[in-house]
């Protein structure tokens, strides 16, 4: 396999997106979910880039999802106007919302208690605004949101629909299913999800509350869904670039992810057959999502610069600015199989942990040619 030698020339660590990948990747889930009925809601946490957003959203108005109001107000300024800010809302920070609603955003927010729906109808009248508000519903008790069949559920949808909020819709997210081990537990996680959205939709509709949006997503489940009958959208982030993490559970292969770091071998111990690069924590995260998964790969996945995995070697040991490569025994390789200045690309556990580490992203175009796609950051 070849590979341009541009690669060799910006300062490592960087990050590299592979652009074939990537756009491979996002084919593949939007034909899936649109060929069941419904639409993708992506989520743009991962990269949080609007040059990566390009590919994602067909038009200005295409739905996305964020995780930060500084991403909400990010995709604003490149023109997005129809984001979902899919964590619950603080009540400090409707003001922030409030002026992208000024700004002609179409900007929901998520909530899934009392106290916060009281805080956005007080603020709605007091400053002459109306709210696009989602509920969280909780499919499989993983994190927060409301049970489908509660009570609660619906006292909330009464508490804030028509007092200066629109409920616009149910949003679920099936975090269980990173735990899953077999398709089989995919599928099924995916089938619990879309039944516990569509429950919680039936019950608010039959109490005389419209609910236009049942939305649900998960990487995995997204994927595996085998039906999405009466479901509006589905909202999925590292499917763009996919990870180690997202390989193990099997939603993807080696050969699918799009993201790697980069780095240059700058020195050896050969009495502990350590190899030192210029990738430590700061370039890979300190995020071990592979560790309690049937294959731990460590700190990432050493590859050639070709991309081409280098079997059972991993980022073993990470410093801040140091990563250290431990030679498994009885390896064929040595130190002096990795000379000093030589390059390597590294596959990361969690995508959005490592994207997180750096403000901007080199692209290896179809063509061969180089971009940048820059992040970002903050809350």
């Amino acid at each position: 396999m070849t590979y341009p030698q541009w690669l060799h020339e910006p300062e490592t660590p960087y990050l590299l997106i592979d652009e074939n990948r990537y756009q491979n990747n996002i084919n593949k889930l939007y034909n899936h979910v649109e060929g069941l009925g419904s639409q993708v809601r992506p989520h743009l946490k991962t990269l949080r880039s609007p040059e990566a957003a390009r590919y994602l959203l067909k038009n200005n108005d295409s739905p996305a999802t964020v995780s930060t109001l500084a991403e909400a107000e990010g995709f604003a300024d490149a023109g997005y106007t129809n984001i979902l800010y899919a964590v619950g809302i603080a009540p400090h920070k409707l003001d922030r919302a409030a002026r992208l609603i000024h700004r002609g955003v179409n900007l929901h927010i998520l909530l899934d208690t009392p106290e916060q729906a009281s805080a956005v109808t007080e603020y709605a009248l007091q400053h002459d605004v109306v709210f696009s508000v989602f509920i969280e519903v909780d499919c499989d008790g993983h994190r927060g949101g409301l049970p489908p069949d509660s009570q609660a559920l619906l006292d909330l949808a009464k508490q804030v629909h028509g007092h200066g909020a629109e409920l616009k819709g149910l949003m679920a997210h099936a975090g269980e299913s990173y735990s899953c081990r077999t398709e089989e537990d995919i599928r099924l996680a995916a089938k619990n999800e879309c039944d516990a959205i569509r429950l919680a939709g039936r019950r608010v509709r039959d109490s005389g509350i419209p609910c236009p949006v049942l939305s649900v997503g998960a990487t995995p489940t997204a994927h595996f869904s085998a039906e999405l009958e009466g479901i509006n959208e589905v909202r999925a982030g590292v499917f763009t670039t996919f990870d180690l993490v997202m390989k193990n559970v099997g939603v993807c292969g080696l050969d699918d992810i799009a993201l790697s770091v980069v780095t240059t071998v700058i020195g050896h111990n050969r009495d502990k057959n350590w190899i030192f690069v210029d990738a430590g924590w700061m370039a890979m995260s300190r995020d071990r999502g592979t560790a309690s998964q049937h294959e731990d790969y460590g700190y990432g996945l050493v590859c050639t610069m070709a991309g081409e995995p280098l079997e059972r070697l991993y980022v073993s040991i990470t410093n801040q600015e140091h990563g250290i490569i431990v030679l498994p025994a009885g390896s064929s390789l040595t130190t002096d199989s990795f000379p000093i200045g030589s390059r390597l690309r590294i596959l990361p556990n969690h995508a959005c942990a490592t994207a997180a580490m750096h403000h901007r992203y080199l692209v290896l175009s179809k063509n061969g040619e180089q971009q940048t796609w820059h992040r970002i950051t903050g809350w």
